[in-house]
């Protein structure tokens, strides 16, 4: 049985994201929530957050067991992006492009 969590409009770049998601997917629950609570990411604050509502989603919606559950997918795909414009020499400007996310975490049992 597989439950599912998802943030979306995350103000964190995908590519730093996804840099904390490869340490976690596949992972059982006990042991990713200790790998994202001694990490000192910025995404793995995030992830950590999503996890446990993932996991109480499980609990609550499916009676599943917090043993028995493992981080089966970890998906960070990419949110509209803001546009600033940066000032430079000789009345030109360059653009700063602000990257967001949408991460979605899956816990599925072992069953």
């Amino acid at each position: 049985m597989e439950t599912k969590a998802t943030l979306r409009y995350a103000k964190i770049s995908p590519q730093k994201c996804r840099l904390v998601a490869d340490q976690i997917r596949g992972k059982s629950v006990s042991h990713a929530l200790d790998v994202l609570k001694f990490s000192s990411k910025k995404a793995s604050h995030l992830i950590l957050k999503i996890l446990e509502s993932a996991i109480a989603n499980a609990e609550n919606n499916n009676g599943a067991d917090i043993d028995d559950l493992t981080v089966s997918s970890v998906m960070v795909g990419d949110a509209p992006s803001f546009t600033r414009f940066r000032a430079r020499a000789k009345g030109r400007g360059n653009q700063i492009i602000k990257r967001n996310s949408h991460i979605t975490v899956r816990v599925s049992s072992k069953e």
